[in-house]
């Protein structure tokens, strides 16, 4: 078999069309096939087709031309992911040639998805072991037959996102708050117009960040806040874009401790601080136009002599008291200063927090959709169409003050949870009271556009797709870099 393999989506319905050698519609009209058009990611391979190379051809559905633009650019995703992931499988394959002509974009997002696949087995040997003295290359290159711009900004899309499935998908041994820290400092090397701060645990008691703090009591392990800078915008001062994102690097939940099944998947609680730390990454190696901060609290949530106990009561860096009512509930307490933090200190004009913050959102939407809250109807509007034309999307959910009593019942201003009713929403309102600006006050108009994104179900594939392996997502960290380049070029 040869080594070099072509990837040639094909429009069932469309006319035959020659490249790189071969004619996918006519390859397909010679096997077997029935008389329905093949469905979107139906794959033939063929060997030796053209002269010296592997080509395997994937259906891109009926009457695909049809279709609205968001749902071609899936159709594309599904059809060159199922390619690359049948040609995954044959050993000798070392490079692969796209036909991207139909959407370059979405051709190398799903062509970078399709190709990870996280391990740590030792045979082969993994790229991922985070010993090694020289980097293993991936198995095999992928490149468009034709190269375009658009291919090239996809291949960024697509590699941010395998960034965020990787730090999630490795063992809290692996991962501590220093060890994130060192790799998305090593991501950003050599990039422009980035400053990176790496905060301790002194600094955020120097600044009262004590919700954040009472987290961190029950682990040795060193807590950190990673703020990311970086200053695209022609005006460096003009005020930012600020994703927030919640780091706990394990989870175990502390005093109000989990059940032991499946305690594991714990590791990718810090799913939120990996999405917001990836897409920044990627925004800033695209150089888009504009100002963006990120910051991410980082620490572990264990049990110990010295763990915050159910009951207790803690001053916010806001001032206001919080209830620990469960030790479980620490997302939104480590994120809480870190949202008024940043809004205070750099004063955002928008501020999206990212997390895997509830079960409820999980039962409610499951992996499919994030789940998400905002004050602001432009903002939701702004991220449902990027989040569509991602295929990374979003479900708004009611942000309504009737639920507040739930978590004023007790005798802070706030308690950190409210009962199992409406969980995913009471969360949402427990931040919302740290996101200074984001509401009308005193007759004057809100000051910040604010959403929070509970991606609790989407951040773990519960079976495989046709670019998606099952495991760890790294969503939505497509969706936040479409926003972001679709407000920079607004």
């Amino acid at each position: 078999m040869s080594s070099s393999a072509l990837v040639l989506p094909f429009d069932p319905s469309g006319a035959s069309a020659s490249v790189a050698g071969a004619d996918a519609k006519a390859l397909y009209n010679s096997t077997p096939s029935g008389d329905k058009p093949p469905k979107a990611g139906t794959t033939r391979t063929f060997f030796n087709t053209p002269q010296g190379k592997t080509t395997t051809i994937s259906s891109l559905g009926d009457k695909f031309v049809q279709k609205k633009v968001d749902e071609r650019r899936e159709l594309v995703r599904k059809a060159v992911g199922a390619a690359v992931k049948e040609l995954k499988n044959f050993d000798g394959v070392t490079d692969i040639s796209v036909d991207a002509s139909t959407d370059p974009h979405a051709a190398a997002v799903a062509a970078h998805l399709a190709r990870y696949k996280f391990t740590l087995k030792t045979t082969p040997p993994s790229r991922f072991n985070p010993n090694l003295k020289e980097p293993i290359p991936e198995k095999f290159t992928l490149a468009p037959v034709e190269k375009s711009e658009e291919w090239d900004n996809g291949t960024v899309y697509a590699e941010a996102q395998n960034l965020a499935r990787t730090l999630a998908e490795y063992p809290a041994n692996m991962m501590t708050p220093t060890i994130f820290t060192e790799r998305v400092k090593k991501e950003l090397e050599g990039v422009s117009n980035v400053q990176i701060f790496v905060r301790d645990e002194a600094w955020a008691e120097a600044k009262n960040m004590n919700t954040f703090l009472s987290v961190t009591h029950g682990t040795t392990e060193p807590a950190k806040i990673l703020e990311i800078h970086y200053k695209g915008a022609a005006d460096k001062s003009a005020p930012p874009v600020a994703f927030v994102g919640k780091g706990i690097t394990f989870d175990s939940g502390g005093i109000s401790l989990k059940p032991g099944e499946n305690m594991k998947l714990m590791r990718g609680d810090m799913g939120g601080a990996a999405a917001v730390s990836s897409a920044a990454i990627a925004i800033a190696r695209l150089q888009l136009p504009i100002n963006l901060v990120v910051v991410t609290p980082l620490t572990e949530n264990m049990p110990g002599p010295s763990a915050t106990k159910p009951g207790d009561i803690i001053y916010a860096m806001n001032g206001r008291t919080v209830e620990v009512d469960n030790t479980d509930a620490e997302g939104r307490l480590v994120l809480a200063d870190a949202i008024y933090y940043t809004i205070t200190e750099y004063k955002p004009h928008t501020l999206i927090d990212v997390a895997t913050l509830t079960g409820a959102c999980v039962i409610a939407l499951g992996d499919v959709y994030s789940g998400l809250y905002s004050t602001s109807d432009e903002l939701w509007e702004k991220l449902r169409t990027a989040g569509e034309s991602e295929y990374d999307r979003f479900w708004r959910l009611p942000l309504d003050n009737d639920y507040l009593p739930q978590i004023h019942d007790s005798n802070a201003d706030l308690q950190n949870t409210g009962g199992r009713p409406a969980a995913s929403i009471i969360a949402a309102l427990f931040l919302k009271a740290f996101a200074e600006g984001c509401e009308p006050k005193d007759d004057k108009p809100a000051t910040l556009k604010w959403a929070r994104i509970d991606m609790a179900g989407a951040k773990e594939a519960s079976r495989p797709g046709p670019y998606q392996e099952k495991g760890m997502t790294g969503r939505p960290v497509r969706a936040l870099i479409e926003y972001t380049r679709r407000l920079a070029n607004a």
